[in-house]
């Protein structure tokens, strides 16, 4: 069997501690980047991902001068050249240089913010300071925020999706904030039309957060925005369906009518089936799913599956499967292959009996049983 990756083994270790190592000994006179690495390279075992990001910062800061403004002045020289400015996405930077936004909160939250927050800004071109300005949101609301509308019309993009990223109530990995999560929203208002796609992401996941507290605010300001025009119509369309997801795999009326489907319409659940029966877990199966209707009809056709557990309680995903239209001249017959995965990360798999939904424009109109055996047991 393979070894399992590791994110924490892959995002630090002798070659990126090494790059790192070299830059700041490229941009500090009197940096020690070999007495740096043999400091930090062994203390990495046993601490997770977090914990080592805050190591590698204790490793740093112990060569820089005490003095936070000065301190800042060396965080900057010794950072990396800013993120390639012309591309619009899938640019999140290196975990490695997230050191400048640990030493910011650590020493220029109570004393320097309007230094701390500059240096944020500097740093977040080259690894993204989400996790870092929600201190400063915490401590000085109204500063950072007066801060946070100003970066929205920043000519870096990376300092854009800040804004959002950072504000967001339901930030991955991230400390919670105190902040009315409805506040942030008019920068949402700000940032829906930016022309990249790495920013107008983060408003949607913004959105999506917001969705689980306030479906109403959230489709409209969906409505407000398509009504404005500012966005190009493709990208708002792929933008609204990010952030409605959620509510989408709810079946909530509203998303779903916002996005053009009538959970109401006359659909027909003609079949469900799987394929095999039983399936084993570490195998596949297919999914299939056969509707009609009596008139042309948009359709969102999602296939639920209820997990067993070993006490009798039930927990049920939604799993996406296509967007079409029924047409009354012939049914329309969606199928999907299913891995049941025996090493998820998200959830364990158990044997027994198990069901599958057939949810159609928000709305489940029917299910089938199935069985789940152990690995290696059940037909794949």
């Amino acid at each position: 069997m393979s070894e399992r990756f590791s994110l924490k083994d892959h995002l630090f270790n002798a070659e990126s501690l090494g790059d790192l190592a070299s830059e700041y000994a490229a941009g500090l006179q009197d940096f020690d980047a070999e007495g740096f690495l043999a400091q930090v390279l062994p203390g990495l075992e046993g601490r997770e991902l977090l914990e080592r990001l805050d190591w590698i910062a204790d490793c740093i800061e112990t060569r820089l001068p005490p003095d936070f403004p000065a301190m800042a002045n060396a965080l900057e020289a010794a950072m990396p050249p800013e993120l390639d400015p012309s591309r619009t996405d899938d640019d999140f930077g290196r975990f490695i240089h997230s050191v400048p936004g640990i030493l910011a909160v650590r020493h220029g939250l109570e004393h320097h913010r309007e230094r701390a927050l500059d240096l944020l800004e500097a740093a977040t071109k080259r690894f993204s300071m989400e996790l870092y300005i929600r201190p400063f949101l915490n401590r000085w609301p109204e500063e950072t925020l007066s801060r946070l509308e100003q970066w929205c019309t920043s000519s870096n993009y990376h300092v854009r999706r800040l804004v959002s990223e950072g504000t967001r109530p339901r930030l991955p990995w991230a400390k919670s904030i105190t902040l009315d999560p409805m506040v942030p929203l008019r920068f949402l208002d700000a940032l829906h039309a930016d022309p990249t796609r790495y920013v107008t992401r983060s408003v949607a996941n913004h959105l999506n957060d917001i969705s689980k507290l306030d479906p109403e605010r959230v489709l409209g300001m969906l409505t407000a925005w398509r009504e404005a025009g500012r966005q190009e119509h493709a990208e708002l369309a792929w933008m609204t369906r990010h952030a409605l997801r959620t509510l989408i795999k709810a079946g909530h009326p509203g998303a779903m009518a916002h996005l053009g489907y009538d959970a109401d319409a006359p659909v027909r659940l003609d079949a469900i089936t799987v394929t095999p029966d039983p399936v084993a877990i570490g195998g596949r199966a297919t999914v299939e799913i056969v509707l009609s209707a009596p008139e042309r009809t948009p359709v969102l056709v999602d296939y639920l599956l209820w997990f067993h557990k070993p006490d009798r309680a039930e927990t049920s995903k939604v799993f996406k499967l296509k967007q079409a239209e029924v047409t009354p001249d012939r049914p329309l017959r969606v199928s999907k292959t299913h891995v049941f995965r025996e090493n998820a990360t998200t959830f364990t798999l158990h044997p027994g009996p198990h069901r599958v939904s057939a949810q159609v424009n928000g709305k489940i109109l029917g299910e089938v049983a199935f069985t789940l055996a152990e690995s290696g047991r059940g037909r794949t």
